[in-house]
């Protein structure tokens, strides 16, 4: 790596998991095997930038510039302007959480939430990265993904895409998905969350390629075969008319 990814690398141990919350100097230096002298000064320019910070005593920690572009995020995106009205709209309409989900190399990042009741709890938090092999938010991007990418994950994920379901051969994995295609929408019960049914639809970018999904999370009790299949094309409208927006701008 040249000396840019390795500092941009040193914020990656930032993301290690959801308890990595700050790291001493030693941590960092034992992590990443940088001398002192080059570790010291990745640190001063990201702490200079606002992207990390320090507390005697604590540590290193994200810094507040990541606060301020997470808000400009969160008001200025395209994709959230978007997509607020009709999340707010489909949950409380449904009783349901809504979430709209992002796809991020090969993972999923949800983005936003609109809660439209206390009753149901969703562990796609916005900001969370999951597996695109779980949940319907998730599998209704893996669906579309271009078929060269799909054959990649597939190599890197076998055991994975056998582990969840969809089967032990590549060919067996694409007929699956391919039904998913075949009908537009995707359904799962406790597959993230116990005791509630995702209904997700994907969402594509102006050049017609998967960007994300938009997705609600009901209670299982709320669900009956002709309730899910009204459900599910409403999420698919609101999918659409939010692909073509993004095909406007």
């Amino acid at each position: 790596m040249n000396s840019l990814e390795k500092m941009i690398g040193l914020l990656d141990l930032f993301d290690a998991g959801e308890d990595t919350v700050a790291l001493t100097f030693e941590e960092l230096c034992d992590n990443l095997g940088y001398t002192r002298s080059t570790l010291y000064r990745y640190l001063k320019i990201l702490t200079d930038a606002g992207l990390l910070t320090s507390l005697p005593g604590v540590g290193y920690m994200l810094g507040p510039r990541i606060v301020e572009l997470d808000y400009k995020i969160r008001t200025g995106d395209v994709l959230i302007r978007a997509a607020r009205p009709m999340m707010e709209e489909l949950a409380a309409r449904f009783k349901a959480v809504a979430l709209l989900c992002r796809r991020y190399k090969f993972e999923v990042l949800c983005v936003h939430q609109e809660a439209g009741t206390d009753a149901v709890r969703s562990n796609y938090d916005r900001g969370r990265r999951r597996s695109l092999l779980h949940g319907a938010a998730s599998i209704a991007i893996l669906t579309y993904l271009p078929d060269h990418q799909f054959r990649k994950f597939y190599g890197l994920a076998q055991d994975e895409f056998q582990k969840a379901g969809f089967g032990g051969s590549l060919p067996e994995v694409k007929a699956k998905f391919r039904q998913h295609r075949e009908r537009g929408w995707v359904s799962t019960s406790g597959d993230v969350t116990p005791g509630v049914t995702g209904v997700a639809a994907p969402v594509f970018d102006g050049r017609s390629e998967i960007i994300g999904s938009l997705s609600l999370t009901l209670r299982d009790g709320q669900i009956q075969a002709k309730t899910l299949d009204n459900i599910a094309e409403q999420v698919v409208f609101c999918a659409g008319v939010l692909s073509k927006t993004l095909a406007r701008n």
